[in-house]
């Protein structure tokens, strides 16, 4: 399911602005030209003057798009990959994933005033959002200890954003089973944000 609305949410409606900000790994195919005129840059990636070796395809992205390369969005591809199946490996993906996000938005900066401003929106929303979530998190929390009272303002803000995008997913993907993905909401409460 987040597959799904990595690629057929976030990325269409990046597409949609003019701009694929991360091409996924296992579904990304570049231009042989373009890729070797980048290799030297990408195979060379530091961050905080180490070398970086996650979240690859996001940096090969933002180098394609700095070059003038376009990216794009094709609804219709049918790629296969291999996902985690453990809670374990898919938290380390989620947090590799995480960081990747947080890094590269320092490296897409510049190129965000001449993008379409959905796109700068669409960025500032992925590094922010998760920012914020946190600092609810830890308000309700501190609400809570210190008045011994349940921070209901709190729980129902977030129970609603889930409930509306797993409705809004699971209507746009004609699947029931997107309702579940409010199963990730707890998980990125409890595990992913600490």
């Amino acid at each position: 399911m987040e597959y799904w609305l990595a690629c057929n949410e976030e990325r269409a409606a990046q597409a949609r602005f003019g701009a694929v900000m991360c091409c996924c790994g296992p579904s990304a195919m570049y231009r042989r030209s373009a890729l070797l005129s980048l290799l030297d840059q990408y195979e060379t990636q530091l961050f905080r003057g180490k070398r970086s070796d996650f979240g690859e395809d996001r940096h090969l992205t933002i180098l394609m798009l700095k070059a003038g390369f376009r990216t794009e969005y094709v609804p219709d591809a049918i790629v296969a990959t291999v996902v985690p199946d453990t809670l374990r490996s898919y938290l380390r993906q989620q947090l590799r994933w995480a960081r990747s996000t947080f890094r590269d938005t320092f490296l897409a900066l510049p190129l965000l005033p001449g993008l379409n401003h959905y796109l700068t929106l669409d960025v500032i929303g992925q590094n922010v959002g998760p920012l914020l979530l946190a600092v609810s998190v830890v308000a309700g929390l501190a609400q809570f200890i210190l008045t011994a009272t349940v921070p209901w303002w709190t729980v129902l803000m977030i129970a609603s954003m889930t409930m509306i995008r797993c409705s809004v997913v699971a209507f746009r993907a004609r699947q029931v089973r997107f309702l579940g993905f409010a199963l990730h909401t707890p998980v990125t409460l409890f595990l992913l944000l600490p």
